[in-house]
């Protein structure tokens, strides 16, 4: 297993939805991130959309990754069909062996056959461009309906990129999560994350927290899939702090730790 370097733990560094900073976080900026924190993987995911920078510049990051030994992954959010081809081919250019999809709301109502027959037409580009195609368990997408779409589909180039705590949105508890997609597992979304009561007894909240300070069965987690070899990709949801400045500082400080505690899980 290898540790690797989300693009989401630097949510508010890149910019998200209305929270934009001034100067955003970018592609190159993120790789030399990752190896300044001894990361060997960077997996960048639909917050930082690749597909929008200029050839030029992929090739700039594809010989800098080179160069410093860091192995690249690529993401993108929901399933569309022309989208996951041209990820298909920036996988190719960047020689990224692992293309994640994280299906959403949209397509946990479409009908699995007719999933399922899309990603069947999408794997043979895929193997062209020697790219695994990681499907994640995501807040609307419950992971026994995945699991059915990843038998439909039978097929080597296809898997699951587990996330041990998105499924929680689904009502799943992630020992019922990783036992479901534990079999299909080509990559791996650890992450932490604490469960706070309501001062006044109203019910309770979840929030993410820097890794091995909250209920992430860490250990069991690399256990329960084996310790095969796959990229451990460290997120993180580190609320919204207020600002800018207070962000950057708190992702810095949540990945570096995350990055020793990863590497300590993985030796």
């Amino acid at each position: 297993m290898i540790a690797g370097l989300g693009s989401y733990a630097f949510r508010w560094s890149i910019g998200h939805k209305d929270r934009i900073p001034s100067k955003p976080m970018t592609p190159i900026e993120l790789l030399n991130t990752a190896v300044t924190m001894g990361f060997s993987v960077v997996q960048y995911a639909d917050n930082m959309p690749l597909h929008k920078i200029s050839k030029t510049s992929l090739d700039i990051l594809a010989t800098a990754a080179k160069t410093h030994g860091i192995a690249i992954e690529v993401g993108v959010q929901s399933f569309d069909s022309s989208l996951v081809h041209e990820y298909l081919e920036i996988a190719k250019r960047l020689n990224a062996k692992i293309l994640r999809v994280a299906l959403d709301a949209q397509d946990a109502v479409t009908p699995l056959d007719k999933l399922g027959s899309e990603l069947t037409t999408i794997l043979p580009t895929a193997r062209d461009a020697k790219c695994q195609i990681a499907i994640e368990n995501h807040f609307d997408f419950p992971s026994r309906r995945m699991a059915k779409l990843l038998d439909q589909v039978n097929d080597p180039t296809l898997g699951a990129c587990l996330d041990v705590a998105n499924s929680i949105c689904a009502g799943e508890w992630p020992e019922e999560t990783i036992e479901i997609l534990a079999p299909y597992t080509i990559n791996l979304h650890l992450k932490d994350y604490v469960i706070i009561p309501d001062p006044y007894g109203v019910g309770f909240a979840i929030h993410g927290c820097p890794l091995g300070q909250g209920l992430t069965n860490l250990s069991g987690v690399l256990a329960m899939l084996d310790h095969r070899p796959m990229s451990v990709i460290y997120e993180h949801w580190l609320p919204w702090p207020g600002n800018f400045k207070k962000a950057k500082d708190l992702e810095i400080s949540w990945t570096s730790s995350g990055s020793k505690s990863l590497k300590n899980l993985l030796v």
